[in-house]
């Protein structure tokens, strides 16, 4: 199944356009949504969980009419929101058997198994009787992610799932996310560069509401080989090299001033070249 989105618009009622004609194909796979805070990423994973409507435009997975199919559509559907609410005070199989019975499965026998298998799956059965409120960020996240599989759903979107999360929790959530993106749609809208370079083979770039890049990401990376070029300046000086080159990013190591620049050929100057990153790519489209 493909999600397919056609001329999708949003303004809200204070004029923010949030949604600009946004045209994307979203294959099987994980597919990375990526850009800013307030670029319009949230309404769009919204809109699409049907949790609210456009001003225009349409939305199709498969042969669901997602506007106008919403049920059709929610029995298909998995959706971890950037935030997931929950009861503090409940444990992880209690929640969770709560969540199946809503999903619509009343034999007691049949819900235990599924909370089972769900909790074994996100690696959390050992914490299985632990309340809710206890959990880390990144298990709250991996319970998130065992709620939104409920169903075996064809369509899984999660929001700024990894906002948060400490170094290794963030590498477990990866890690489960891989596993599940196999066969399925996951869309993962997020700010977090690396979390779509580390796992997304499709992504786009969304800001101010518009989608100004999709496509392939490793062919993104590939067009900018061998035009990236780095060095250390003082910072007082920023200014000096934005006048004079195409700065991409800079960033601070070890209490040093680094900038990254795009260009052609080698621009000498003491710059050395890098390889190119996902970052360059983002940088590159969102100056363009």
């Amino acid at each position: 199944m493909e999600l397919s989105i056609r001329n999708l618009s949003k303004t809200y009622s204070n004029g923010v356009h949030a949604l600009e004609n946004v045209t994307l194909d979203i294959p099987a796979g994980m597919f990375g949504l990526l850009g800013p805070n307030g670029a319009g990423k949230t309404t769009l994973m919204r809109t699409i969980a049907t949790l609210q409507e456009p001003d225009s435009g349409s939305v199709h997975f498969g042969e669901v009419d997602v506007l106008s199919q919403k049920l059709k559509l929610k029995k298909l559907l998995g959706y971890l929101p950037q935030d997931f609410g929950f009861y503090p005070k409940e444990s992880a199989f209690s929640m969770l058997d709560q969540f199946v019975l809503l999903k619509g499965v009343q034999d007691r026998k049949e819900r235990k198994a599924k909370v089972e298998e769900l909790l074994q799956r996100v690696n959390l059965w050992e914490a299985r009787k632990q309340k809710l409120g206890t959990f880390s960020g990144g298990m709250k996240q991996r319970f998130g992610i065992a709620q939104a599989l409920i169903g075996n759903p064809r369509l899984i979107i999660v929001d700024e799932p990894t906002a948060g999360l400490d170094p290794a929790e963030r590498l477990r959530f990866h890690n489960l996310l891989s596993e599940i993106g196999e066969d399925i749609v996951v869309i993962l809208s997020t700010h977090i560069v690396d979390d779509v370079s580390d796992l997304c083979p499709a992504m786009a770039i969304i800001n101010k509401g518009k989608i100004i890049h999709h496509g392939n990401t490793l062919d993104a990376i590939r067009k900018l080989e061998g035009k990236i070029w780095e060095r250390e300046i003082h910072k007082a000086d920023s200014s000096l090299y934005q006048e004079r080159y195409r700065v991409l990013s800079s960033r601070l190591f070890a209490g040093h001033t680094f900038i990254r620049i795009l260009h052609e050929t080698n621009p000498e100057d003491g710059f050395l070249p890098v390889p190119a990153t996902l970052e360059d790519v983002y940088f590159f489209h969102l100056k363009n």
